[in-house]
């Protein structure tokens, strides 16, 4: 090998040793890991939209939308979840869970149910208590008016913890 070669290795070897050095506690699904932090926790959301007017309560929202948090995080992070003294703290209520109408027929009836979930959230780092805040999250799904909630309660909870656990994750470790 010549001299010329060689150094050309070096220096690529180089370069990747800097480029991996540099990615840090970045993953590849776009979180941003703070620094000394290896464990979350997610404390139970409870269900308390029936206090509000108009809201229900749909026995087991509180667990279903717990564990689609947890499963989140663990699945794009490398964080430990925890059940007791996590570095980030995740925690707050379900506020709403309510159907309204959304469009009439020409015969003043619904053509169109819109079922809404909010969440009142509150977000710890241990580590970094400036990061720390809390937001109201909430979303939707349209329906047809001639089905029921019973109905289409698999596909609207899966679209609406998707969107609102996603929020969750962009604002608390993607930073976005």
């Amino acid at each position: 090998m010549t001299l010329k070669q060689n150094n050309l290795k070096l220096v690529f070897l180089l370069f990747m040793l800097i480029l991996v050095g540099s990615c840090g506690i970045y993953s590849f699904t776009g979180a941003s890991i703070p620094a000394g932090v290896t464990t979350f926790q997610v404390n139970f959301f409870e269900n308390k939209a029936g206090n509000r007017p108009g809201s229900t309560v749909e026995p087991g929202l509180d667990n279903e939308f717990t564990v689609a948090l947890q499963d989140l995080i663990m699945n794009q992070t490398n964080l430990d979840l925890v059940t007791t003294d996590g570095q980030l703290i995740y925690e707050g209520e379900i506020t709403e869970y309510s159907v309204t109408p959304m469009s009439a027929t020409a015969k003043i009836t619904a053509a169109q149910n819109r079922l809404k979930m909010s969440i009142a959230f509150r977000f710890i780092n241990i580590k970094k208590e400036e990061d720390d805040y809390n937001k109201t999250y909430s979303f939707f799904y349209d329906f047809p008016a001639g089905l029921q909630v019973y109905d289409v309660k698999d596909a609207a909870h899966k679209e609406i913890f998707d969107r609102i656990t996603q929020d969750i994750f962009n604002d608390t470790l993607a930073k976005w």
